[in-house]
């Protein structure tokens, strides 16, 4: 069985020159050529307010994650001197719109919105999370539950499949790129999509039989075994891909470049020992925050992109 990384990379070949047309809206520069927002060299554009709005990428129960993320927010209002706020979004397009509008100025963007955020929402992200030995990722899984009696990818031809959002990597873009790609399943024509709206939506929905399968990110799955939401063997894996990045966090591209460089050092400053954040993303492996480019590790995420022809359009 090929990966799909192996499915992404033949593809690319043939679209090259869409890589080349990734643009930011025409609000923002990209004067070093880096692919993300310049801040802005006036002064009087920049953004330095006294609470700063944080927002994690949409989860089904997202007041769980404020507790889990307020250790690090408690970090970043010492580090920054701001008042820290936790802003719970409830899907891609509305932490998108939040940080376009400027009522957002730091955010965890999922692998597949990542690109949208940087065209459309001047996102400048510049971490991840990643294991103790500095290796970062996840992988995308079609899972089932028992006795669907799909027991491969072809068994999904006549089934509903879920998704969680358009703007998803491993929760659709990656996933409807491969079934079609490689297994000649066409979307509407070989089988009906469902979208859940979530990796935790669509992973209960699969476990209490709404759906018949589901793309989903494992790293979620993870978590909620560790927690206790779900139980080994309440549904199968049929196909795992390749390592994908994980969700990256930055700021807002006008924010005060001092208040950006605090910002920085809040991430890779954080002690996780002990916290609330060790204990829910240690279940996947994530110890750390590491420092990333979007240039170089969101390459494979645009690769997927173009080779589903999909346009940075900012409405």
């Amino acid at each position: 069985m090929r990966t799909l990384m192996t499915v992404v990379t033949l593809a690319a070949v043939a679209v090259t020159p869409a890589l080349a047309n990734f643009q930011l809206d025409s609000r923002y520069t990209d004067n070093d050529g880096d692919m993300i927002a310049d801040i802005p060299t006036n002064a009087s554009q920049w953004v330095n307010p006294n609470t700063l709005v944080f927002a994690y990428t949409p989860v089904e129960d997202p007041a769980v994650y404020a507790e889990v993320w307020q250790p690090f927010l408690d970090h970043m209002a010492e580090v920054t001197g701001k008042r820290v706020q936790f802003f719970p979004v409830q899907s891609n397009a509305a932490q998108i719109e939040a940080m376009r509008a400027g009522r957002l100025h730091v955010a965890g963007f999922n692998t597949g919105s990542n690109p949208l955020a940087v065209a459309c929402a001047g996102f400048r992200p510049f971490a991840m999370m990643a294991s103790e030995d500095g290796s970062f990722g996840y992988e995308m899984e079609f899972i089932t539950h028992p006795g669907s009696g799909i027991n491969s990818i072809e068994d999904i031809r006549g089934r509903t499949l879920a998704f969680t959002a358009e703007t998803s990597n491993s929760g659709f873009k990656a996933p409807q790129a491969l079934l079609e790609a490689e297994y000649g399943l066409v979307v509407n024509n070989d089988y009906s999509p469902a979208f859940s709206g979530a990796h935790d939506n669509s992973i209960l929905g699969v476990v209490n039989r709404d759906y018949d399968a589901a793309a989903i990110a494992n790293s979620v799955a993870h978590r909620m075994m560790q927690r206790g939401v779900i139980n080994d063997g309440d549904y199968v894996t049929i196909y795992q891909s390749d390592s994908f990045p994980t969700t990256g966090y930055g700021t807002a591209h006008n924010l005060h470049p001092d208040l950006q460089e605090k910002i920085h050092e809040a991430f890779f400053s954080f002690d996780w020992t002990g916290t609330s954040m060790e204990a829910e993303f240690g279940n996947s492996g994530e110890s750390q925050f590491i420092p990333i480019t979007f240039q170089e590790h969101w390459s494979v995420i645009r690769q997927i992109d173009a080779a589903m022809g999909v346009q940075y359009t900012c409405n």
